[in-house]
């Protein structure tokens, strides 16, 4: 009795495809939402990656620009109206304010205060660009080992209910619907740890990527107000 049971489970289908068509609809609906959250996971990663990269290489390049010995006003012109780059836009706000408080001869009172704060609203804007999608990944690590959990628990449950209604408990009856549920955990646990990795590693990126930007508006600051000070 007990080779027959074996070699009948030996005979079921065990790969991931076979155990998601034989899955309930609850189930399958739960596989789907967490091969979802994964790829759409990896698609975030990927593409901050790729977007933090391009911002330290841009932040080098201005700051070999602006630290170079160049007038900042040929800078500025040299930038233009496209801008590339966090630090680029951050100096470019700097300048627009800094030529808007001109007038004739001097500058327009309060000249610092709202250079500053041009400054702070670009650095606000770039945060939220580098932050951008950060909020999926966390929320995916959070979620998505209950989600799968979630599933195996259903899929469980499902399958007592056949082994009552077949009243049999052999292995043949029993390990298709174990399988199935544990499958539902498995991709949980496979969304949710790189979202928690890849998550505290950008933001890290990301903080000192903004922290490179305050610095720099800082700096750029006391430069003006020496400025002004003249």
């Amino acid at each position: 009795m007990e080779t027959e049971a074996l070699v009948a489970a030996s005979e079921i289908d065990f790969s991931l495809l076979a155990l998601f068509l034989r899955a309930t609809i609850t189930v399958k609906v739960v596989m789907l939402i967490l091969i979802f959250a994964s790829v759409w996971s990896w698609a975030i990663i990927i593409q901050k990656t790729i977007n933090y990269r391009a911002a330290r290489r841009d932040a080098d390049l201005f700051d070999r620009a602006f630290w170079s010995g160049e007038p900042l006003d040929k800078l500025y012109q040299n930038i233009g109206n496209t801008p590339n780059g966090a630090q680029e836009r951050i100096f470019t706000a700097a300048m627009t304010e800094w030529e808007r408080s001109h007038r004739g001869e001097g500058l327009i009172g309060g000249a610092q205060q709202r250079i500053d704060r041009s400054m702070d609203v670009a650095i606000s804007r770039e945060s939220e660009k580098l932050n951008n999608g950060l909020t999926f990944l966390a929320t995916v690590g959070a979620i998505a080992p209950f989600v799968g959990l979630f599933g195996t628990v259903w899929g469980i449950k499902n399958a007592f209910e056949e082994i009552a209604i077949q009243q049999n408990t052999n292995l043949a009856v029993v390990a298709p619907g174990i399988a199935e549920a544990l499958v539902a955990t498995a991709l949980g646990l496979l969304a949710a740890i790189p979202a928690v990795i890849f998550y505290n590693k950008l933001s890290a990126d990301a903080d000192r990527l903004i922290g490179g930007y305050d610095s720099f508006a800082d700096e750029f600051a006391t430069i003006i107000s020496r400025q002004l000070d003249q």
